[in-house]
């Protein structure tokens, strides 16, 4: 056995202090990795060490095998965890930590490299005798080709990269007519994320649920598995909410694919933590996928059902040492229910946002776990992936841990940007969520648009109390006020005070006046109230209305952005100038960037036609396409942008103007 001293960390975020917290209670001392963006990040100054290797892009920092290894070398780290992501299932990097005498905390390059290969994972697994997916694997990657494979295969299909995995590379295709298009995108995205744009032509199965099993395996021969993750719930084949015990599964269908998920591993003699990822027809059947040769994003899950610390039995399997447990010992407690917390925007095709956390606040209550990589004060820029936390809650039963996630996210507050946090919560209250009937597709079907919120308006305009009410009390601790005198008092004492701000897509007036004895008469937009007993606190605004009723904020402020947070949502206000200066507005026509980020493709061509929607440029931000698209029909009058630079939001990308 060689036990491990020092451990380096070869990822970043809420997954590098994750290991930290299991390396810092084993006694290992830990070493991070870091880019120019992560320089002042809370993993960053968690780590004994930390070295720098590379500007922003992972290309040249995080993807960067020789910096890497060069680091563990300097700081005298005789290990190295790769996380999930970036190189953690990268056979080259695993091969180089071993030529370097660095321990590799994972499955050996052999496993990773047939693993890694949907083409070579489905020939090992099939001949194992585990039923997977009828498909075809074309030698010519031609277009052509593949869409000979593809029209042979029949509607609907899946395209999906052999390499890597987290659904980058994939498209579902319906129609011969999309085809060429789908082969085009999944070539691209699979080649910007792996390196490698080798396709895979699968029927596809409608309506699955994902469901995975978690495997250990040592060197000594022990391989088991810790059961099963639903992972149904998706978006953009991105994983959003993950549970344990899947509700899917009676005991006979768990024991037949907990011992199918056995079998994979033997047949490639896995070694360390991995999972086998099946899609559950709605027959029952169930189909391998592939295998995650990595520590899984929803890892936590397991933990909680089990009882076990995954990312501990990975360093001590990397060290030598057999598995201390055996199938029969493990059992399932409880459930678990993980939320992944993102910057982005579910009401505008869930495009990541980026910018500053001006207030990040996340309750204390039993069986709550938070991962994170993020603080108040912490930058969401546009290099890498937009999850801010994981959400984990365990209860004795699954209804209990739904309850308590939705108290958790409600309470929880990531200010300063746009998240998913309300999303979350609108899937997580959905009946067939209750009811544990969900699928991979399910939030196409049920979700894709935000449903009215007849409170929506009242809570609008109590947010723009606590907003003004916190002004109020900033001007009052920052000027010199006489008491029992207003902020602005002017010397009419029937002058109500004033602040206008833009809330979404509409303006906001709110006026105010005192009343005396601690009261204060409210007006918004025309609806009166009378407030009383206001206590305007650090980040904490709460005041009793005229019903008698408590309301309470979290209220933080970035220049003339107030950021109110309550139990029922977020709100973003634009505190409006009372003398606002010409404003100047882009050409009539001009489609604009809707996010930072990376020009991958330029479609459209100087002088020609395009119809409305048609796609102009393709934007990558975040590991995310984004295609930007005409807003009506007309010709292409300029071009203002080109492959590989890097564009800011609300840059003009093109102008579409009238055919003369």
């Amino acid at each position: 056995m060689r036990p491990i001293t020092k451990l380096l960390i070869a990822n970043r975020g809420e997954i590098a202090l994750r290991i930290q917290f299991t390396a810092r209670a084993m006694g290992i001392g830990t070493v991070a990795v870091f880019s120019d963006a992560d320089s002042h990040a809370t993993f960053v100054r968690a780590a004994d060490e930390a070295v720098r290797i590379g500007p922003p892009p992972s290309a040249e920092s995080y993807l960067r095998v020789d910096r890497i290894i060069d680091a563990a070398r300097r700081t005298g780290a005789d290990a190295i965890h790769p996380g999930f992501g970036f190189l953690a299932e990268n056979s080259e990097f695993a091969g180089a930590c071993a030529a370097a005498g660095l321990i590799f905390v994972g499955p050996s390059p052999e496993a990773i490299s047939s693993m890694g290969s949907k083409k070579a994972a489905k020939r090992l697994v099939a001949a194992a005798g585990v039923p997977v997916v009828p498909g075809r694997e074309p030698e010519d990657q031609s277009a052509e080709s593949i869409t000979e494979h593809a029209l042979a295969v029949g509607f609907p299909l899946l395209l999906k990269a052999s390499a890597g995995g987290g659904g980058k590379g994939m498209r579902v295709v319906s129609r011969a007519e999309d085809l060429l298009s789908a082969i085009e995108g999944a070539k691209r995205e699979a080649k910007s994320a792996f390196g490698d744009d080798t396709l895979l032509v699968e029927r596809y199965i409608e309506r699955p649920r994902h469901v995975e099993i978690q495997i250990l395996g040592d060197r000594h021969g022990n391989l088991l598995h810790l059961f099963e993750r639903e992972c149904s719930i998706q978006r953009r084949h991105q994983k959003i909410i993950e549970e344990s015990p899947s509700p899917a599964l009676d005991p006979d269908l768990r024991a037949k694919m907990g011992a199918a998920a056995v079998t994979v591993g033997k047949a490639v003699g896995y070694e360390n933590a991995g999972t086998v990822e099946f899609i559950l027809a709605q027959d029952g059947a169930f189909y391998f996928l592939e295998v995650n040769t990595r520590l899984q994003v929803e890892h936590p899950v397991t933990e909680c059902v089990t009882g076990i610390d995954i990312v501990r039995e990975q360093i001590l399997i990397a060290q030598g040492q057999p598995l201390t447990f055996q199938q029969e010992d493990l059992r399932q407690n409880g459930h678990a229910v993980e939320c992944r917390l993102y910057a982005e925007d579910a009401d505008n095709h869930f495009l990541p946002t980026t910018g500053k956390l001006v207030d990040w606040f996340v309750p204390e209550m039993p069986g709550l776990r938070v991962d994170s990589g993020v603080e108040q004060g912490s930058e969401v820029g546009i290099h890498y992936d937009p999850m801010l936390a994981k959400v984990i809650t365990h209860a004795p039963s699954r209804g209990e841990a739904i309850q308590k996630m939705i108290g958790a996210l409600s309470h929880l507050s990531a200010e300063g940007l746009v998240t998913n946090r309300e999303f979350l919560l609108r899937v997580l209250s959905h009946p067939e969520v209750r009811a544990g009937s969900t699928h991979t597709h399910f939030i196409d079907e049920h979700l894709a648009e935000r449903p009215e919120d007849p409170k929506r308006a009242e809570r609008e305009r109590w947010a723009a109390v606590a907003a003004t009410l916190a002004g109020r009390d900033h001007r009052k601790r920052d000027g010199r006020i006489l008491p029992g005198l207003e902020p602005g008092f002017r010397n009419n004492p029937n002058r109500r005070e004033w602040v206008e701000y833009r809330l979404a897509d509409r303006h906001v007036r709110v006026e105010y006046a005192g009343l005396g004895s601690g009261k204060l008469a409210v007006s918004v937009d025309g609806s009166e109230h009378v407030v009383r007993d206001v206590s305007a606190e650090e980040r904490q605004v709460s005041f009793e209305d005229e019903a008698g009723a408590r309301r309470a904020f979290r209220v933080s402020r970035r220049a003339d952005h107030w950021f109110v947070h309550a139990v029922g949502g977020s709100f973003t206000l634009v505190e409006l100038p009372r003398f606002p200066e010409k404003q100047t507005s882009v050409a009539p026509g001009s489609c604009v960037a809707p996010m930072p980020g990376k020009v991958v493709k330029v479609v459209a061509l100087e002088g020609t036609a395009v119809a409305a929607g048609d796609v102009l440029v393709v934007l990558e931000a975040m590991k995310m396409e984004h295609s930007v698209r005409a807003p009506e029909a007309g010709i292409v009058k300029q071009l203002l942008v080109s492959e590989g630079e890097q564009v800011e939001a609300d840059a003009v990308l093109a102008i579409v103007g009238a055919a003369e």
